[in-house]
């Protein structure tokens, strides 16, 4: 009789593991930049903002490419961008303290990078407050400027 109470415990600790994890899995976007033009904006990566998280996770695939600046576009509600923290192909991350509201519809400034050398863009994590946002949530857009 004693594994019974001892596998509700470890079924119990499994739920709350996966339960404490899938907001975080839903909150990462994978994205590969589209070729083009050096001095183009070009598509990093989009998400959702919602009233249920209060940051998001964008990872960029290959080609990295150098990145010099970076912005966003929201859609769908405004948004308070508060910081970023951008990390390089050498694990050296940057963080930037924005502090910038975005309404609906609008775009941010252009956000430069302050990484030393090679700015090859691996992922970019942003914490922001949707505390604004009635209708649900803000579609979010990255772009980056080479």
């Amino acid at each position: 009789m004693p594994s019974h109470p001892s596998r509700a415990i470890g079924f119990v600790i499994a739920v709350l593991l996966v339960t404490a994890l899938v907001p975080e899995a839903a909150a990462q976007a994978v994205a590969q930049p589209r070729a083009g033009a050096p001095a183009q904006w070009h598509l990093l990566g989009q998400t959702s903002a919602n009233l249920t998280a209060d940051h998001d996770l964008i990872v960029i695939r290959g080609p990295f490419d150098n990145f010099h600046r970076i912005k966003f576009k929201v859609t769908g509600a405004p948004l308070l961008l508060k910081l970023l923290v951008v990390t390089y192909d050498n694990g050296a991350p940057d963080r930037i303290e924005v502090g910038e509201r975005i309404a609906e519809g609008g775009e941010s400034r252009a956000i430069d990078l302050r990484g030393v050398g090679k700015r090859s863009v691996r992922k970019i994590e942003f914490w922001y407050d949707a505390a604004g946002v009635v209708r649900g949530e803000a579609d979010v857009t990255v772009f980056g400027l080479r």
